[in-house]
């Protein structure tokens, strides 16, 4: 059995398996957040040693991050939470344009006697993206909370934590990169908090080497499709769209793949609007990828970003971008010396939720943020 919380059955439901603490729990893709057990988080504090190792390696996961993105020379960045331009306005399905701000559900707030609204931070990138305009600056990090005005679930909550980087690379390197970073984090958690690891996780040895290139599969979305289509005999996965991969999706293509998966080159008018286009692909295809981990769900996005002017202005016109806002990132693509750059967000709740094999991304959450609470 691979590694990870969930197991995708063909009826479609989605069981949790259990780890040292938690038994098997039957179908949990219907769970609502629980309002009444968070309410009363701090009892749980008090009592349940579980937080203790929780705290331990949340330490773990910040220090290794910054040590790690030091080792490559990367600069930390600090940034704002409360923007107008946001990393994700809107998708196209067909000829179909989403409003780029009920697609993305941006949660809003009044800034002042400002006519517009301000957005909370729904992800560091495009900011990343112009801190590299600096003279000498390669390579650049972040870490803060990003918020989305989506509803709660078994692995979604409404404010997490990225973990955002964005350098002068190429995809293919920022991938290796990923995997390096991934590596890292297991390593120093089972280096310096194995007792803490060991708490939750059955298999040690399985975890070590979750990023073995042997237990690492990289697959094209279109292949992806035709993976579950040969699994499942279903005729929607024969349709080049992402309407149909989902949650149980993910964790059904990992058990067919057999460990963590690389999905690469989703639909380029159904991913965000930087994601930089694949010359002549038919179906047309972004070089972009996401990072499913083992029995969970996509941990990491990824992508090389949007390379000229021309590219910029045709997404631009597509996705509806309102320029004023937009217009320091437009510009950006014609300033003299303009690198191309790739970068990824990784989702510090849903990394820690996906290797401790969490029921819950709330169950290792001190202080989770959902659409139904905001105690305690």
């Amino acid at each position: 059995m691979i590694l990870g919380p969930y197991e995708a059955f063909a009826n479609g439901e989605i069981k949790y398996k259990g780890n040292n603490i938690y038994p098997p729990m039957g179908d949990i893709s219907s769970i609502a957040f629980p309002v009444k057990e968070v309410k009363n988080r701090a009892k749980s504090l008090a009592k349940d040693s579980c937080w203790y190792h929780l705290s331990r390696l949340n330490h773990r996961i910040n220090m290794a991050t910054h040590q790690y993105f030091d080792s490559i020379g990367a600069f930390f960045t600090s940034l704002p939470l409360t923007v107008r331009m946001i990393s994700s306005p809107g998708a196209v399905y067909g000829r179909e344009a989403i409003n780029y701000t009920s697609d993305t559900c941006p949660i809003t707030l009044q800034w002042f006697d400002l006519e517009d609204p301000a957005f909370l931070s729904e992800s560091s990138q495009i900011y990343l993206e112009l801190a590299l305009l600096q003279n000498n600056v390669e390579q650049v990090y972040s870490v803060y909370n990003s918020f989305r005005h989506e509803e709660a679930d078994a692995t979604h909550l409404s404010e997490f934590h990225h973990i955002e980087y964005e350098g002068r690379i190429s995809q293919e390197e920022n991938l290796k990169l990923i995997l390096n970073f991934l590596e890292y984090l297991i390593q120093e958690m089972l280096r310096y908090n194995e007792e803490d690891v060991a708490f939750f996780v059955k298999d040690l040895k399985g975890l070590a080497s979750l990023t073995d290139e042997s237990n690492v599969c990289q697959i094209t979305f279109i292949d992806a499709l035709n993976a579950l289509y040969e699994d499942t005999g279903e005729e929607k996965y024969k349709s080049f769209t992402m309407k149909y991969f989902g949650f149980w999706e993910e964790v059904r293509l990992t058990q067919i793949c057999g460990g963590l998966v690389i999905v690469k080159e989703f639909p380029s008018l159904e991913i965000p609007f930087y994601h930089a286009p694949i010359d002549h692909k038919e179906p047309a295809v972004c070089n972009n990828a996401d990072i499913i981990l083992p029995g969970y769900r996509e941990t990491v996005g990824s992508g090389h970003r949007v390379r000229s002017l021309s590219e910029l202005e045709e997404k631009a016109s597509i996705f509806h971008l309102p320029y004023d806002d937009y217009e320091p990132y437009i510009q950006s693509r014609t300033m003299t010396g303009y690198v191309p750059t790739s970068g990824f967000g990784l989702g510090w709740e849903r990394f820690l939720q996906g290797v401790l094999e969490l029921p819950f991304i709330w169950s290792g959450v001190q202080f989770p943020r959902a659409h139904s609470t905001l105690k305690p």
